[in-house]
């Protein structure tokens, strides 16, 4: 692919991601109802935790709707784009361990923070190199709510 025009991007190029750099992430976010509710319904969940409030408020220990956790791992992920593979990234390669320690509930507010865990040049593809990210996110109290293991494939900085 060839270009006039640069790319714009806010990202980190590969060899700016060396192990054991943390990205505090800027934005924070609050979760609503309407949040939960959409993305819970566009991606046909149709679990009584997330979209029943008569339901989690006596059916479950909680005693209120949780954010549905697929949200929780989409928000952490878009969160920390922006500071991290924005304009810089070849391709999502998966996801090795995601947990939700604590749950989130509709006005929780979500801040993100990333490390660097692993960084590698690619074996097969030259220019390119494999970045293991943890991303940590947290709800107001400072708890733990999601912490997620991801491997994206990150271009080089380009040379002069």
């Amino acid at each position: 692919m060839t270009s006039s025009h640069p790319r714009p991007h806010t990202g980190k190029w590969f060899e700016e991601l060396t192990p054991g750099l943390v990205i505090p992430h800027a934005i924070r976010r609050t979760i609503t109802e309407a949040d939960n509710v959409l993305f819970t319904s566009i991606t046909m969940n149709p679990a009584w935790l997330h979209l029943d409030f008569d339901y989690a408020e006596h059916e479950t220990e909680f005693g209120k709707p949780l954010v549905n956790s697929m949200l929780t791992l989409a928000m952490v992920i878009g969160i920390s784009v922006h500071e991290t593979t924005h304009g810089t990234t070849v391709a999502n390669l998966g996801f090795r361990e995601v947990v939700f320690p604590t749950p989130l509930f509709h006005g929780d507010t979500v801040h993100v923070e990333t490390e660097v865990v692993e960084a590698r040049p690619s074996s097969s593809r030259p220019g390119q190199g494999v970045v293991v990210f943890e991303h940590r996110a947290f709800n107001q109290h400072d708890e733990l709510c999601c912490r997620a293991t991801r491997s994206a494939l990150m271009l080089f900085e380009p040379s002069g």
